[in-house]
């Protein structure tokens, strides 16, 4: 009889965690609707409230719980990869299927801390409700997203702050970076969990929803506020080529590609700025030359800098060369750069010894690419009628995801670019999270952006963020609108994410003494006498 009691209290646990488990896994399978293009806000709190929450109802199985949770959001939020690998790599569907179950598994690893560590403070204590593992699931989960701007050349995809474009919240976006908003969201989360636990004080359930309240509010009116200022308004032209990636660099393909470009662009010299996407020239050695030596002298002949994406080659005294990711300006644009974040297996490949031959994804072309450094000096236009400098800050394809980097970039700067090629995640979501992004970062920096890609999303982005203008995906056509330069500076600008990671350290510090203090309490025998 004992035997049999045990023996169901097991299989009830059992059953309760493995309810927990599936909660987890839905809910982060929701969190990456909050996003582009589904832009579902809500999502974006309930989804890291309901984390919160089933860790609290599970505290002793809180990593398995977090990891459940990542499982759920990155085999949603990252399924583009799978494009990448069989559409363009080659791989069959069952490979690439287990290939892209094998990424999500370790992404989702950076989610277990987040619920090891909240578990841990919330044993710690046995009363005291929420309050310190609310702070310790705030910082762990920021803490985390700052880890993925530098782990393992970093993967800083679906951060929080990402989601509040267009809410009262990305009001804080220029003064306290994507990750000062990540912070703000989460926190938001889970004073929601603690204004909906009927087991605390009114008077605490009342000032978490008043705190909401009150940093959304302020959100608004910061959203009001402008950092930075308009220059003189310039007239630009992206060009979207919309080539064939598997014919993008076939030796018999690269002159017409080169020819499809001239003839976008015919109709557009006399532009302040006309701008070729990533790799949209594919052509070395004196073919290079031809063409560039073409486009600088007509860029000079019409006043326009002209700005285009192509394989940089610098040759090394015993013959062999790097090759370079870059961007290069000509006609009256001067200077380069070279993509310094490379893609894993798309710019160079870990462990290319091992990986090499073994399938098709594993020699995708250029492939072999070389980080350019971590300072440049990057592009320089010459715009208006006095022809004065205004120097670009530069981001290639994936590396706009990079914030800290890009702000560095910034603060000289009146105008941010960036080239991209993502032809290699189709019809996916891919694309549109990687357009959010790019809009932060010209939010963050006060800055106008300019995207020329090669099937889209080519856009204008204005210093809010907000696109003005861009072409369908999947189409050979010319954007043609207006940029303004800017100067001056956004907080964010000056202080980058350092205020940030003291207020987490200040967070965990705070979980770590609540939670001792009450363990410490309960522990202490009580007199009733």
């Amino acid at each position: 009889m004992i035997r049999t009691k045990i023996g169901n209290q097991e299989e009830n646990a059992a059953l309760s965690l493995s309810v927990l488990a599936l909660l987890a896994l839905a809910a982060g399978a929701t969190y990456p609707l909050a996003f582009a293009p589904f832009h579902f806000f809500s999502l974006l709190f309930l989804s890291s409230a309901a984390l919160f929450w089933l860790i609290c109802q599970g505290p002793r199985h809180g990593a398995l719980l977090a990891w459940c949770y990542g499982i759920g959001k990155y085999a949603v939020g990252v399924s583009w990869i799978y494009v990448s690998i069989h559409d363009h790599g080659g791989a069959s569907p069952l490979l690439a299927a287990g290939l892209v179950a094998g990424f999500v598994a370790f992404m989702a690893v950076f989610c277990w801390p987040i619920g090891w560590f909240v578990g841990l403070i919330h044993q710690l204590q046995s009363r005291g409700g929420k309050l310190a593992p609310g702070l310790a699931f705030v910082a762990v989960w920021v803490l985390m997203e700052w880890v993925l701007t530098w782990f393992l050349t970093g993967f800083p995809w679906l951060f929080a702050g990402y989601g509040v474009l267009g809410l009262p919240l990305q009001g804080y976006v220029p003064v306290l970076g994507t990750l000062g908003v990540s912070l703000l969201v989460v926190m938001c989360a889970v004073a929601l969990v603690w204004a909906a636990d009927r087991h605390q004080r009114k008077s605490i359930r009342m000032s978490a929803l008043l705190g909401v309240m009150a940093v959304v509010g302020f959100g608004g009116v910061l959203d009001g506020h402008t950092w930075t200022s308009a220059q003189e308004r310039f007239d630009a032209a992206l060009v979207q080529g919309n080539l064939d990636q598997g014919e993008k660099w076939d030796n018999d393909k690269r002159m017409v590609h080169v020819r499809k470009h001239l003839a976008l662009s015919e109709d557009h010299w006399g532009a302040d700025l006309l701008i070729w996407p990533e790799f949209a020239l594919t052509v070395y050695g004196g073919e290079a030359e031809q063409v560039t030596r073409l486009l600088h002298q007509r860029g000079q002949r019409t006043q326009t800098n002209v700005v285009i994406g192509m394989p940089d080659l610098q040759w090394r005294e015993d013959g062999s060369y790097l090759v370079f990711n870059s961007a290069q300006g000509f006609g009256l644009a001067s200077g380069d750069f070279a993509k310094h974040h490379l893609v894993p297996f798309g710019d160079y490949v870990p462990l290319q010894s091992y990986l090499r031959g073994l399938i098709e994804f594993f020699d995708l072309p250029m492939s072999a690419a070389t980080a350019g450094s971590r300072e440049q000096r990057g592009i320089a236009l010459q715009l208006g009628s006095t022809g004065a400098g205004t120097k670009t800050a530069m981001g290639i394809c994936y590396e706009i995801a990079f914030g800290e980097s890009l702000r560095r970039n910034a603060v000289d700067s009146g105008v941010l670019l960036t080239l991209s090629n993502d032809t290699w995640f189709g019809g996916s979501i891919g694309p549109h999270q990687h357009m959010q992004i790019a809009q932060m970062r010209a939010l963050e920096n006060g800055r106008w952006l300019l995207r020329a890609t090669n099937n889209g999303i080519t856009a204008i982005v204005n210093d809010r963020g907000q696109i003005q203008a861009q072409l369908p995906q999947f189409e050979a056509a010319v954007l043609r609108g207006e940029f303004q330069v800017m100067t001056g500076r956004t907080p964010y600008s000056y202080l980058g994410d350092l205020p940030v990671l003291v207020v987490l350290l200040l967070l965990l510090v705070a979980s770590v003494i609540r939670s001792a203090s009450l363990a410490d309490r309960a522990a202490k025998p009580r007199n009733f006498s």
